[in-house]
């Protein structure tokens, strides 16, 4: 029998997480394995970020022909085919998934294994009736999603974000439970598309995590899409009438519709991968617990991107791999940074946060925070795209230094680079004031806020007074030529 094979660094996922990881090892001349049971790429590239990209691409543009009238164009009303949508949805996956397959990650130096990984011991992993043996480890299985406790709702074959994927055909009535960003984001594409579309959630509001400002504009949204909002309300039961589903309400009111699309949660990729065998722990979520390095309880195994339930983003799990690829390699203690990770949710107005909410901010500091907002009704750019829904919040410390930001509307999520970098770098509000923006660009808007901050902060009687002998003595002065 072949000695086990031995591994300076094993992957286990070849998601986001697991695919930085890997090539970041390799790259510096590690010895690296990557085992994948599935495809390479992830939930990003197959269920999640790139399909749902592609879709809302296909929405956004029948909305814009059909509102062509706002800019002076006669509006069209075209005719969709899912099918022909899904088609565009696979070409993009298609042009993306080189960028992720096994054979660049083999031509960058990393073994892959394909198959299904477990642990049968401490250092040692089996796949394809293979041991690995390794010396750090760094699990990168990913989540995936779930469905609530509802009396008969798996009977009725939900559709997820896993499934969703496989509509050829548009439903008339489509319902979402869910009104988080993924609710949003598919509820509004079908919206757009043709179906009517009704969203369930037992919140109050869309979007719970962001500013309420930013959720009421959404919703506006949302319903001027022609999306029914059914906030408040939980699912009690569903059931299949013929071709219908029925979904029944906490207070007995039904629901019908063609299809019921779940985007209520997602739960970590754990089971079935012999964690116990080696010491690494959990929570009663199933996420994989980590100190600040990305570290597991066994301190030779670390812990990336959805499996550890606290950012659920690529971007997230990719900063994740960054650090704990070099702390599994070198024994380093860098710490993956969790304040000034941005989000953006996709929806027509986008949303982008970074940092803390204006309600954060005062658990932190009380009413000694600063608060400078701009609406995009008053930006150029925003006016002359028609594009006025939105504004731009800052939130600051007590000091004025900026530890948040929120932008609601057209660009929001390429203009909160900005605002992550200044928070990373502890600077004031007043910087972005003083930084040059171009003219006209949807960056302005956070700009115009910080603006309007500072003219309100030195607009003060105290500040005219002692001004006043200054300006006065300078117009005395004689003027130079």
């Amino acid at each position: 029998m072949a000695s086990p094979k031995r591994f300076d660094l094993l992957v286990l996922g070849g998601g986001t997480g697991g695919l930085v990881s890997a090539q970041i090892a390799a790259g510096i001349g590690a010895r690296v394995a990557l085992v994948e049971q599935e495809r390479t790429g992830g939930d990003c590239l197959w269920t999640g970020c790139v399909p749902s990209k592609s879709l809302l691409a296909a929405a956004e543009l029948a909305h814009a022909m059909r509102h062509a009238d706002k800019l002076g164009l006669t509006p069209h009303e075209a005719p969709v085919d899912l099918a022909k949508v899904m088609e565009h949805v696979q070409a993009a996956q298609a042009t993306i998934a080189p960028q992720d397959s096994p054979e660049r990650l083999r031509n960058a130096g990393v073994e892959v294994y394909e198959g299904h990984g477990a642990f049968v011991a401490p250092g040692e992993l089996r796949v394809g009736g293979e041991t690995l043996r390794f010396r750090s480890a760094i699990l990168a299985t990913g989540s995936a999603p779930v469905l609530p406790p509802v009396d008969g709702l798996e009977g009725i074959e939900p559709l997820t974000t896993d499934s969703v994927w496989g509509l050829r055909e548009l439903p008339e009535r489509l319902v979402v439970v869910g009104g988080g960003p993924i609710g949003c984001e598919l509820g509004q594409a079908f919206a757009r598309l043709g179906s009517r579309v009704s969203i369930v959630d037992v919140a109050d509001r869309v979007l719970t995590k962001e500013e309420p400002e930013a959720s009421q504009v959404v919703a506006e949204s949302l319903r001027a899409d022609g999306v029914e909002l059914r906030l408040g309300a939980s699912l009690s039961a569903a059931r299949r009438e013929g071709e219908e589903v029925v979904l029944t309400l906490e207070d007995g009111e039904e629901l019908r519709a063609d299809r019921v699309l779940v985007a209520a949660g997602r739960k970590p990729r754990t089971e079935g991968f012999g964690l116990e065998l080696i010491g690494v722990e959990t929570d009663d979520r199933g996420a994989v617990q980590t100190d600040a390095t990305m570290r597991t309880a066994n301190r030779r195994v670390f812990a990336v991107g959805d499996v550890v339930a606290t950012l659920p983003f690529t971007h997230a799990a990719a900063h994740h791999a960054r650090v704990a690829t070099l702390n599994a390699l070198f024994g380093l203690r860098r710490s993956a940074e969790k304040a000034t990770i941005p989000w953006v949710t996709f929806t027509d107005p986008e949303v982008a946060h970074v940092g803390m909410t204006e309600a954060q901010a005062r658990e932190e500091w009380g009413d000694d925070i600063t608060l400078a907002r701009a609406g995009f009704d008053e930006l150029d750019r925003a006016i002359t795209a028609g594009a006025t829904t939105g504004f731009a919040l800052l939130v600051g410390d007590d000091k004025r230094r900026l530890v948040g930001a929120t932008i609601v509307g057209r660009g929001a999520g390429e203009s909160i680079a900005e605002l992550t970098a200044w928070i990373s770098q502890g600077e004031k509000i007043d910087v972005v004031s003083n930084t040059v923006h171009a003219y006209p660009t949807f960056a302005e808007a956070a700009a115009r806020a910080a603006d309007q901050h500072l003219r309100e902060r030195f607009n003060t009687p105290g500040i005219r007074r002692a001004v006043a002998p200054v300006l006065a003595l300078a117009r005395m002065l004689p003027r130079r030529a």
